[in-house]
């Protein structure tokens, strides 16, 4: 027989769990490759990770902009980040990812990506100097215990970034 227990105190292990769960998602990061680079996108940042589905190109725009995508009937303006960071042009492989904004920052963008890398702790990295004249949008950067670097993207700054949004040749 199940035991009884009372709708408080129901109420209250719910509200604990579901904080202990925002916890543990805040605290990680995704982590994806753009070119050589790993970068970080903190999880409430972004929306959804997905393949790659048909680019259609928009005429005389920033050779960065890959064009919209149709992702469920919605328009998603999308980025190559490679080419916007100048470091290259991501690949459209089987691991190409797009990374769709969070909506509230209501702009409907996603970032083209070489691959996702999963999750990181961000625990697990320690904060290296910031290099001088940093983007607005660039969080921080960070070493992990292999040596390998991380930067981590402040998806608010970018989209707010004058580069960012100007598009247009």
């Amino acid at each position: 027989m199940a035991q009884r227990i009372s709708l408080r105190d129901y109420q209250r292990e719910l509200a604990e769990r579901l904080r202990l769960a925002d916890s543990a998602r805040s605290a990680s990061k995704l982590g994806v490759q753009v070119g050589e680079q790993n970068w970080l996108i903190d999880l409430a940042e972004a929306g959804e990770v997905m393949p790659v589905p048909p680019l259609t190109a928009v005429p005389l725009t920033q050779p960065w902009f890959r064009g919209v995508a149709n992702v469920r009937g919605n328009l998603y303006s999308v980025v190559d980040f490679a080419e916007f960071l100048g470091t290259g042009v991501s690949g459209t492989g089987e691991q190409a990812r797009l990374v769709l904004l969070g909506e509230r920052f209501r702009n409907a963008a996603a970032l083209l990506v070489d691959r996702s890398l999963g999750l990181r702790n961000p625990k697990e990295l320690r904060a290296r100097e910031a290099a001088p004249g940093r983007k607005s949008w660039l969080r921080g950067e960070y070493e992990d215990e292999t040596g390998a670097r991380w930067s981590e993207l402040d998806v608010g700054e970018l989209v707010r970034a004058a580069e960012f949004l100007s598009v247009g040749l």
